[in-house]
């Protein structure tokens, strides 16, 4: 069986193609950077969201299933038009082609931020209403519903999201990453500012639920929260990446209004809310499918840091 891996050059992707390789399916790589692609079998450019209907047909030859990870991520320089073009129309027209000429299964990774704002706090699950606070999330979400609606138009089951909280691993980007970098200044930090606590997610553990989805013979639900097996604290990931790195771990008993005053006068109030802000996810439904969840956040995140540290290159 083939699978048209999308985005498979991007950090997840890329651990995708790798363990679907290891379980033993055909890949077809596809990416919105061309120049990624060199050298690589069976790889081809993924059309732009106003290609003819031709070219997303093409991408369908011989493949069984789709796994859709290509996406425009919460990045700051984006604007509305350009996350609605990317992640909403651009996975509607992959899905329509896909409805009508896969057999398999379609799988959409998302993103929690499809049902939650950054502030929101509580916990999240398949039931949680959607209700997307920022221009990325609802792109998110409109992308969900139009792959739903392309299967469904159809007479098709078999197309999934996975919504996804934030996600660690080698090459990671995002709040994550800036972290990371936080921890390795070394600098003391106020322990009363960390006691948000988050779920996370390994790329492992993502390209392992997109293994056994595509795996498993039941068709797969319309929607799965995913997450490692235990959400943690934001003092215990800081904790975590100075263990990694050798460092003092420096979280202080000290009061959190220095920091918040400082975001007060920056305007920054939504962002320190935010901060505060706990997400819990709950990945109790594909777990009771068989999927196994990672269950050593802290172990995997101590380790990134020890080999970011160990690493020649900065």
């Amino acid at each position: 069986m083939k699978v048209l891996v999308t985005g498979a050059t991007g950090f997840i992707g890329r651990r995708v193609v790798s363990r679907l390789r290891e379980a033993g399916f055909d890949i077809r790589i596809a990416s919105r950077l061309p120049q990624r692609l060199a050298g690589a079998d069976d790889s081809v450019a993924l059309p732009t969201a106003d290609a003819p209907q031709e070219a997303f047909l093409a991408l369908m030859r011989d493949v069984t299933h789709v796994v859709h990870c290509a996406a425009l991520n919460n990045d700051r320089s984006a604007g509305p038009a350009d996350f609605q073009t990317v992640n909403a129309t651009l996975t509607g027209r992959l899905a329509q082609a896909a409805a009508t000429r896969i057999d398999g299964r379609f799988i959409y990774l998302s993103s929690i931020r499809a049902v939650a704002g950054a502030g929101f706090s509580g916990a999240i699950d398949e039931a949680t209403p959607p209700a997307p606070q920022c221009a990325y999330g609802r792109s998110k979400r409109e992308g969900e519903i139009k792959m739903l609606e392309a299967f469904a138009k159809a007479g098709r089951d078999g197309a999934t999201a996975l919504r996804l909280p934030p996600v660690y691993g080698e090459g990671m980007k995002g709040n994550l990453r800036g972290l990371m970098r936080l921890a390795d200044t070394g600098l003391s930090l106020p322990k009363a500012a960390l006691t948000a606590v988050r779920s996370l997610v390994s790329h492992d553990a993502v390209a392992g639920a997109v293994t056994h989805l595509l795996i498993r013979r039941p068709p797969p639900r319309p929607t799965y929260v995913l997450s490692d097996a235990s959400p943690v604290a934001m003092s215990e990931i800081i904790r975590a990446f100075r263990l990694g790195y050798s460092r003092p771990i420096r979280l202080l008993p000290m009061p959190a209004w220095p920091l918040r005053l400082a975001a007060t006068l920056v305007g920054r109030q939504a962002s320190w809310q935010a901060f505060l802000a706990t997400q819990i996810c709950d990945p109790s439904l594909l777990i009771s499918e068989g999927w196994v969840p990672e269950t050593d956040t802290l172990g995997r995140l101590e380790e990134l840091a020890r080999q970011r540290s160990d690493s020649p290159y900065p």
